[in-house]
């Protein structure tokens, strides 16, 4: 009989702490990161001025590029890095107002965290997590790197070159941002900047890539019609135009 009664007390006591856990959990914001995420489809717009989805890969954003592959290759060599040098920053840190400069350095942590430290590591020393699993640790406070121009370091995020692989799903507009930060930490810009991982292991939001900005917001109109359109007859010398069918009345 005390065994029976040992046992089903132990059952109840499963019960109970079955049914709090959603309580006792609930309040913590980690334990709903990945239940809680948006279901958005490809094309799928989360309002009518954002695409959630990137560029297909070596396609053309709508904002043009500024380094276009006609002008600059994308090959992974030293002589086309070089050729970087001359491309002007065109957030260069000189002609950005004082609010400017820290949204521009803002965003460049973010992506120097989602992409870079893991190698350079958080402050650019060079000594990253991945460098203990055989990756070359490469200092970017050399004064060999702190000489290099803003061109020459784009083009390293572009291209690529060496162990370092290209880093072109970073946007253009966001890899200036980068190339902004990385001169913080070399402390060229006479300001300190934030250092470190943007948030919790797990946390989403700021912390994880963002939508792409410079893809269409829907998609071509060739592929998903508005209506069905039919030619209309025209007279001899006319130029031929397309109609919907609703307007065009029954063919004769």
């Amino acid at each position: 009989m005390g065994l029976w009664r040992f046992a089903v007390s132990v059952k109840s006591l499963r019960v109970t702490a079955t049914a709090l856990m959603p309580f006792v959990f609930g309040a913590c914001s980690w334990f709903t990161d990945f239940k809680e995420q948006p279901s958005i489809h490809p094309w799928e717009s989360v309002a009518d001025t954002i695409a959630p989805r990137g560029q297909p890969v070596n396609s053309v954003p709508v904002t043009g590029l500024q380094t276009p592959g006609y002008t600059f290759s994308y090959a992974a060599l030293p002589n086309v890095i070089d050729s970087f040098t001359v491309v002007a920053n065109p957030k260069s840190v000189g002609g950005l107002s004082a609010v400017e400069l820290d949204s521009s350095l803002a965003n460049g942590r973010r992506y120097y965290q989602q992409n870079c430290a893991v190698c350079h590591g958080d402050a650019g020393a060079g000594n990253g997590p991945a460098t203990k699993y055989g990756v070359p640790g490469i200092n970017l406070m050399t004064d060999m790197t702190k000489g290099r121009s803003d061109g020459y370091i784009y083009g390293m995020l572009r291209n690529g070159r060496g162990s370092m692989p290209s880093y072109n799903r970073i946007e253009e507009p966001d890899r200036w941002d980068v190339v902004n930060y990385v001169r913080g930490l070399q402390g060229s810009l006479g300001r300190t900047v934030a250092i470190g991982p943007l948030g919790y292991p797990g946390q989403t939001g700021f912390t994880i890539p963002t939508y792409t900005k410079t893809a269409p917001t829907r998609p071509a109109p060739m592929w998903r019609p508005p209506t069905t359109t039919t030619i209309a007859p025209q007279p001899a010398g006319e130029l031929t135009t397309a109609k919907p069918a609703a307007e065009q009345g029954t063919p004769k």
